[in-house]
């Protein structure tokens, strides 16, 4: 299966308006942002679990990276509520579960074997630091090599400069709406900006977003 498989190219996808699509496991559903393989895939996604479902234990061959969008996501680490942060490394082992239910954005097998940390941030409670422009504030989440993940929260009416990304970007809108000369973006939008791509983005209304970049190149097909 295929889906926005080719990361040479850019990518929009309005995810709230995909249709939810039966995992394997009953009471797990999936919208898929992109895909490049079967059941085992490089994937991103947003994942729902119905109350009380559960996966068996499983091996991570490339990693395992997600955001909670909704309820509270568990495994045998812990409990972790709307807005935590994780990184499973390559290789990581678990069995997930949800008692009343979550949401997730997640992806899969995008992860550089060499990067063994795992992450877990709680980013209700982190401290956001100042941005490179007014009204731009940053919550770091994880760096490794050219790859760097970040909350970026914009206040109304916030503008940024004409930038490039040389190993590409992707954003996913988790508030408000983010936009660009190419258009606006409201709350649930995915968006992945190939390498070498350009643009100004801004929020009139303000918006709070998901952000990697520098994990697009080349090597990214090899991952």
């Amino acid at each position: 299966m295929q889906i926005h498989a080719d990361l040479s190219q850019r990518a929009i996808v309005a995810s709230e308006e995909l249709p939810w699509i039966a995992s394997p496991l009953s009471g797990v559903d999936r919208r898929m942002l992109e895909r490049d393989g079967e059941e085992v895939a490089r994937a991103t996604s947003i994942v729902r679990y119905a109350p009380g479902s559960r996966f068996n234990a499983h091996t991570h061959g490339g990693g395992e990276e997600f955001f909670v969008l909704g309820g509270t996501f568990s495994d045998e680490t812990g409990d972790f509520p709307v807005g935590s942060y994780v990184r499973n490394p390559v290789g990581s082992r678990h069995a997930p579960h949800s008692d009343n239910g979550c949401t997730i954005l997640v992806k899969l097998r995008q992860m550089h074997p060499a990067d063994r940390a795992r992450v877990a941030i709680d980013t209700r409670s982190a401290r956001f630091i100042p941005g490179l422009v007014a009204g731009l504030s940053v919550l770091p989440l994880h760096q490794f090599g050219t790859e760097s993940v970040a909350l970026v929260r914009w206040q109304p009416g916030t503008q940024f400069q004409r930038h490039g990304h040389p190993d590409g970007e992707e954003i996913f809108v988790l508030e408000g709406t983010f936009s660009d000369e190419t258009g606006n973006y409201p709350t649930g939008s995915w968006l992945r900006n190939p390498p070498g791509s350009v643009h100004t983005p801004f929020s009139k209304s303000g918006c709070l977003i998901y952000v990697k970049t520098g994990h697009l190149g080349d090597r990214a097909v090899a991952w």
